[in-house]
């Protein structure tokens, strides 16, 4: 092309640059502007004259960054495909750029300095040293010419360094090939790199105080700064010996570099980084010359002079990380020392340690806190704990730690020294208070009130020390009748704030102990406990559990005394204790006593009628009040928390009452009535009996609370109550992964209106009432899943009216099912046991009503898979019907609906999986690839898959029952397949999802393609497959018996095969999404809601989510009648005439530009300077 053509290109890419950076230009001119662009970097065949004359330096700056941009695209995607020529052009002008083609480094813009980095750097990762030996030679030249290509030579070593060691971001060989290369040249580049420092450093020093002078020393000091950044890229992996070198040279320019304010923070980063080096001993030894006289006066007057010019934040800055090297040297001195090395105590441990309590007793928090584990780490230690210097700071130390356990320094406050610097710190209060790990309350006094913090301060105290003094002093040293004239003080202390006599109570704990010396004392003990829960104690000298159990009844007898959670953690108490009866028929009549009043209440007929009809529900809590003065008191408010009340202690009797642990004590105490087929025992609970007569009115409770959100239930809803059924905003926070409030500095209440307290009473029981099912398998076994009609019951509770329930309230039939530690539901409990899941499966066989079409994630895929035909689907809405109770804020409110359909594909997923499939022999196969696998990376993002994974019993059930009539159609499988290939187009440059997303691929296609040749087609249209490499991987896919490679080989040759594929954008994505919305149509004609889903949701991963949890279900098991389970298929729907999956591109993904260049002959001679 000629000149004129490259120039009038170049002013249509500078309108369309000015067109995207204008903040006046309308979204679609930008879009289209940001399309010309796109298009131009992809396709245009003189890309290199024109970026080059875009990059210009008398082009305005961004246009200048565009065109090195386009350069850098260039070098990364077209290298291989590049004549030899245009390759030394590139490079040449490049080279220009870097010699003559910047400004002053005082005015050049840093994302110019930046880009032009990167492509020398992108060019050096794919020509050094094979092909261009005298890059080192070439950047030493450019160095000489002045400070502002000295200072891009130092951003090239460190991007280099960064790209090859650090991130790892180019393929294994050509990594190990430069890394070696580096590690050969280091002496020289360890030179180079002090010497640039030394000279930049000692110009800079002599011409800053000239006045005339000062733009000169401004460059060498912006020279001297990049030097430094660089060495911090490279002490963290080079050999010792580098750092260590001509007596520390390195070690002693940095400590100079201290007390030089525009150089001191870079200095510190590079101490600290050397200072934490690991590796052997013997060549750790020479950092100890930080001990050393020299080292150590700079370093303590850098810190002195540092913190005496006040707060300001650069020199704030310098302090943090000054006292993160001084930690850094502790973990060394400690590692030293008294091990083999023959290291000795050294000489200035005094004043390190003077040094070291100073940072400890600075005002801020965070300077504090910094130091205590390596406080811990000299204390602990076999022989400086013995040094008499450290023993001397003992006392000192416990002084300054009494009084920094005081929690100041919030940054809204300025009640302390520590407030201004909390406010560089911390965001907010609430991330103090997160910092300080404290616990808040509420009460007569509040957090803030400095009777608390001082009483909390010395509280923590004395759970700390005198828990170690019982663990560690033998029992002659320790100091009793201190300790009991303690306890005796607190013990005589009498508050009636809450928060001081919590802090009371746990200091009578803390100091338990020393009454095990004076038995005595242990009346007193229990006297104040008792009275602590408002009543007085019976004068005995040893408390029972008639005698607690009593004080309870009393306790629980007034209604307003307590509340409902307080009295329902009292029961639960109780429960715990009573398990120790390791008697059945005694516990069970305690608990049927327990339970009398909430039976009673619970089982009454009003209670019966208000559970069991919505309007009559809606009148009893109070949600059709209108109420105009918030503060007078809910009249409806007793009876929302009598239910409650029932809710909670069912709940808690559910999760507490157990059988013994050990088969003997179960037996011996009645609890074992039997045994399984395989031998297992069958406990019975005795809490069965009492928890399964509240059943039926606990199943009318969810279906009237379900039917709540009918249309016509949800216009009867008050008008202060009309949002009642909405989310609550600590619901969004947490799906939207936001921090919660950990404290607030005047309300205490949870809840600070009557519409929020309405809000949480109405989710909390919904969600207790799901966690009471989850239990109830776990507690009751046998005894639950027999209950004569359940299956119905569940049908005619849980299931009802789905239409109409927002997606966020039904959360709670699916999370409580997979965290471990977790409520687990009733799907989970049956399918590992052995009387199988007849309730699921009557469950999916009873219900055939038609489900209506709806928007949004369908609870018909998650019932396909687990073959609950029958279950209405999901909301149109995410948020409910009523489209006018939309947030005001319509971005808020589309990321909460993205974030709630991650979250609800993933969870359900998690259920299909944990529910039917069972993975086992994961260390095994840890060990097995360990052995096959030749690749020694440092830093993997494989995924280590299960050797196997197996059906569940439930699994194995519900691929037997015939209400499993659901056909997976080869289209099916396609959309399944290519849904994976759309997520690595998306996500494919980003290391853990790739590593994700192609082992999913990769089993997909190799648990399928047996059955399923519709796979190769989609394979084969992958841009530039290699059809032979195809060929031969399927060939040995489909004769089992030349599957003789391990399976990470597998997967790296399959990966290999889709690399295509991985992060494409441009045309091959849109061919890419042609064939997702042809393959929907497809299954819009199997299932009509499931085509719909895809529709919407084909943008996303959820694709891939489904396409893994399907794939548990639908291949790793046996099929009904032994027939592979593509035969089994009864209705075929074929598409003709598909699109291509991807269209041929030129350029190249850069891995394969990396990995594959085969440019005969070598650029060596090409790449002359």
């Amino acid at each position: 092309m000629s000149a004129e053509q490259v120039s009038s290109l170049c002013e249509q890419l500078v309108k369309a640059v000015t067109v995207i950076m204008d903040p006046a230009s309308t979204q679609r001119y930008r879009l289209e502007a940001l399309k010309f662009c796109e298009e131009f970097k992809e396709k245009c065949p003189i890309c290199v004259p024109c970026g080059l004359k875009l990059a210009e330096k008398t082009q305005t700056a961004i246009v200048r960054h565009f065109g090195l941009q386009i350069l850098e695209h260039v070098v990364k995607f077209r290298w291989n495909s590049m004549p030899r020529l245009e390759k030394v052009y590139l490079k040449n002008n490049v080279m220009g750029l870097i010699s003559n083609g910047t400004q002053n480094i005082l005015e050049e813009e840093s994302h110019i300095k930046d880009v032009l980095s990167r492509i020398v750097v992108e060019m050096i990762k794919r020509e050094w040293p094979q092909h261009w030996p005298d890059m080192l030679k070439e950047l030493d030249t450019l160095s000489k010419q002045g400070e502002t290509q000295t200072e891009l030579v130092m951003f090239i070593l460190l991007r280099l360094a960064e790209d090859v060691v650090t991130f790892q971001t180019l393929p294994t060989q050509r990594r190990r090939d430069i890394q070696q290369t580096l590690t050969q040249n280091m002496e020289k580049i360890f030179s180079f790199l002090l010497t640039t420092l030394q000279q930049n450093v000692n110009k800079y020093r002599r011409m800053k105080t000239e006045l005339a002078q000062e733009p000169k020393a401004q460059a060498n000091c912006r020279v001297g700064i990049a030097a430094l950044n660089t060495l911090a890229g490279y002490i963290d992996w080079v050999a010792m010996s580098h750092i260590t070198a001509d007596n520390c040279k390195l070690l002693e320019m940095l400590c100079l570099l201290l007390n030089e304010p525009e150089l001191q923070v870079g200095a510190a980063e590079c101490l600290l980084i050397a200072g934490s080096r690991k590796g052997k001993l013997e060549d750790r030894k020479p950092l100890m010359v930080l001990f050393g006289d020299v080292a150590m006066h700079y370093i303590l007057s850098a810190a002195q002079t540092a913190d005496g010019e006040g707060l300001v934040e650069k020199h704030y800055v310098f302090l943090k990380r000054l006292c993160q090297v001084l930690c850094a040297l502790g973990s060394q001195l400690c590692a030293l020392v008294g091990s083999d090395s023959d290291v000795d105590t050294p000489a200035n441990l005094g004043k390190y340690l003077d040094s070291f309590l100073a940072f400890t007793t600075h005002p801020s928090q965070f300077l504090r806190s910094s130091t205590q584990i390596t406080w811990g780490a000299l204390f602990r230690h076999e022989i400086l704990s013995r040094e008499p210097l450290l023993l001397a700071m003992i006392p000192k130390y416990l002084r300054a730690s009494m009084t920094n356990l005081v929690k100041v320094g919030f940054p809204s406050k300025t009640d302390s020294p520590s407030c201004e610097y909390s406010r560089f710190d911390f965001d907010s209060d609430e991330d103090f208070n997160a910092f300080f790990n404290s616990k808040t309350g509420e009460g007569l006094c509040s957090i803030f009130s400095p009777s608390f913090v001082q009483w909390d301060a010395m509280t923590f105290f004395s759970e700390s020390v005198i828990s170690q003094m019982f663990r560690t002093l033998d029992k002659e040293e320790i100091p009793v009748n201190d300790g009991i004239e303690l306890l005796q003080l607190v013990l005589n202390f009498e508050t009636k704030d809450p928060l001081i006599l919590s802090c009371v109570l746990t200091n009578v704990s803390a100091l338990f102990p020393f009454v095990t010396y004076r038995p005595e004392y242990l009346p007193q003990v229990l006297s104040k406990l008792f009275t602590a829960v408002t009543f007085e104690v019976i004068e005995e000298s040893k408390p029972n559990f008639e005698m607690l159990y009593n004080h309870v009844k009393q306790l629980l007898s007034n209604e307003l005394l307590l509340t409902q959670m307080e009295k329902c953690a009292l029961m639960e108490a109780l429960v715990l204790i009573s398990n120790q009866f390791k008697d059945y028929q005694r516990q069970k009549v305690f608990l049927e006593e327990l339970m009398s009043p909430v039976a009673n209440l619970w089982l009454s007929e009003e209670m019966q009628r208000v559970l069991s009809d919505p309007e009559a529900f809606i009148s009893y809590v109070g949600a059709d009040n209108k109420i105009t003065d918030p503060v007078l008191e809910d009249p409806s408010g007793l009876n929302r928390s009598r239910i409650s009340f029932c809710v909670y202690t069912i709940l808690g009797v559910v999760k507490r009452a157990r059988w013994p642990t050990t088969l003997e004590e179960a037996k011996a105490g009645g609890f074992v009535i039997g045994c399984m087929p395989s031998g297992n025992p069958i406990y019975r609970n005795p809490c069965t009996e009492q928890v399964l007569k509240l059943l039926d009115n606990l199943l009318a409770l969810i279906r009237t609370h379900n039917n709540l959100y009918m249309p016509e239930m949800v216009a009867k809803l008050g008008e202060t109550f009309a949002k009642a059924l909405d989310m609550l905003e600590v619901e969004k926070n947490a799906i939207l992964g936001l921090p919660q409030p950990l404290l607030e500095l005047y309300d205490s209440p949870v809840y600070k209106t009557i519409l929020e307290r309405m809000q949480g009473f109405f989710c909390t029981l919904y969600d207790n009432c799901f966690h009471i099912l989850g239990n109830a398998g776990p507690s009751m076994q046998q005894d639950f899943y027999t209950v004569d009609g359940l299956a119905s019951q569940f049908l005619n509770s849980a299931f009802v009216n789905l239409n109409n329930i927002p997606d966020y309230r039904l959360r709670p039939m699916l999370p409580v099912s997979t965290e471990e530690g977790s409520n687990p539901p009733i799907a989970i409990s049956v399918s590992s046991g052995e009387s199988c899941p007849a309730l699921l499966i009557g469950m999916g066989a009873q219900e055939t009503t038609p489900r209506p079409q709806r928007k949004g994630i369908k609870m018909e895929v998650v019932l396909l898979g687990l073959g609950l035909e029958s279950a209405a689907p999901w909301t149109p809405s995410l948020w409910g019907a009523e489209e006018d109770t939309a947030d005001d804020n319509p971005e808020s409110q589309e990321m909460l609906e993205e974030q709630l359909v991650r979250l609800l594909t993933r969870e359900v997923m998690d259920l299909i999986t944990v529910c039917c499939v069972s993975k086992k022999g994961t260390a095994e196969h840890n060990s097995s690839t360990a052995a096959d696998g030749d690749d020694d990376e440092m830093m993997s993002t494989d995924v280590t898959p299960p050797s196997s994974a197996e059906l569940t019993e439930l699994g194995k059930c519900l691929m037997k029952q015939e209400v499993l009539t659901g056909n997976l159609l080869p289209d099916a499988v396609t959309w399944f397949f290519t849904g994976v290939l759309k997520g690595l187009q998306t996500h494919g440059q980003h290391d853990g999802c790739m590593a994700a997303l192609v082992h999913l691929a990769f089993q997909i296609y190799e648990a399928l393609r047996p059955r399923y040749a519709e796979l190769k087609a989609v394979m084969e249209q992958i841009p530039e497959i290699q059809k032979e490499s195809l060929e031969q991987f399927d060939s040995k896919l489909l004769n089992p018996t030349l599957l003789k490679v391990a399976d990470k080989r597998r997967k790296d040759n399959f990966k290999r095969l889709i690399a295509g594929c991985i992060g494409l954008s441009g045309a091959a994505g849109m061919w890419l999404q042609h064939i997702l919305h042809s393959v929907c149509a497809a299954l819009a004609l199997f299932s009509p809601g499931l085509g719909e889903m895809v529709t919407e949701h084909s943008g996303h991963l959820v694709g891939a989510l489904l396409a893994e949890g399907l794939l548990a279900l639908c291949v790793q098991g046996s099929c009904r009648e032994g027939k592979p389970l593509g035969e089994q298929f009864r209705k075929e729907v074929h598409i003709r005439n598909l699109p291509s999956l991807f269209k041929k591109v030129k350029p190249s993904l850069e891995t394969d530009v990396l990995e594959n260049n085969e440019d005969g002959e070598g650029l060596t001679a090409l790449f002359e300077p």
